[in-house]
């Protein structure tokens, strides 16, 4: 599948593997929204892409550890855009041996806040604009780290429940995947989840202390071949490029998953599109 003149979004775009995905989709003639928190860096990817010769692309600011400004980011997007091809929610952020829990302005998790709340406001305010250039698609960059939510306790405030928290993030996008994705589907929005590659060469890896065990590169190749594939299976948990039961019993679990969608509807102030 090509991207020759549709319009793409991939938050998280000016570092790292969302930077890789943007190149690469305007190599492809794609007209590019790069997302990030540095003007400075977002406008470096703009330059590179317009200096290709090939694509196009447009750098839109926005601090996705403030809920609001997501949902201003996405007002902006749905307005400028009013045919949206393809959604890569990328963005993201890990405090793995953080000594404390980290939160935003609300006093929300911040881990969640980024790397999932952010993800469902963009999915469902720009449901409308993915179905006007049906068939479109919703990738949600996902992985294998997954730890169950406690929706006793889902902004990690017990003792010691930080440490969870890049896990269950990660857990909810795949869980918000597989219950959404059949109503999208039937508007002609095909999402699915993913796994890119195991601990890859980026700021963020290298920023937690951890070995690196694969490259940017690698990431990239597996997600764009997911992004351009034929065909892809709505809700599905994609490792290595084939779909897998995803890493935690949690994700099948449907009361969960309602219970998810409740309480990211309250957190986020965004209703389930309909």
């Amino acid at each position: 599948m090509s991207y020759a003149g549709k319009t793409v979004l991939v938050t998280g775009s000016t570092d790292g593997l969302g930077r890789e995905l943007a190149l690469a989709l305007a190599a492809d003639g794609a007209h590019v929204i790069v997302h990030g928190r540095n003007a400075e860096r977002g406008q470096a990817v703009v330059d590179e892409i317009t200096g290709s010769g090939k694509g196009s692309a447009r750098f839109i600011a926005a601090d996705f550890s403030s809920l609001q400004a997501v949902r201003d980011f996405a007002d902006t997007i749905a307005s400028d855009y009013p045919r949206l091809d393809l959604l890569v929610n990328n963005a993201g952020i890990a405090f793995l041996k953080a000594p404390q829990r980290s939160a935003n302005e609300d006093g929300y998790e911040l881990q969640f806040v980024v790397n999932y709340l952010a993800g469902w406001i963009l999915a469902n305010r720009l449901l409308p604009n993915l179905e006007a250039a049906a068939p479109s698609r919703i990738v949600n960059v996902a992985s294998i780290s997954a730890n169950s939510i406690d929706f006793d306790d889902v902004m990690l405030d017990r003792p010691d429940a930080h440490h969870r928290g890049y896990g269950q993030s990660k857990l909810a996008q795949v869980m918000m995947t597989i219950e959404l994705a059949p109503a999208f589907a039937e508007r002609g929005v095909t999402m699915i989840s993913l796994h890119p590659a195991t601990l890859m060469d980026t700021t963020m890896v290298k920023g937690i202390g951890v070995p690196a065990r694969t490259t940017v590169a690698e990431g990239r190749d597996h997600v764009m071949g997911l992004i351009t594939a034929p065909s892809l299976q709505p809700g599905a948990f994609y490792v290595d490029g084939r779909p897998v039961a995803p890493f935690d019993e949690q994700a099948g679990d449907e009361e969960a998953r309602v219970r998810l969608v409740a309480v990211s509807i309250v957190l986020t102030d965004v209703p389930a599109a309909p």
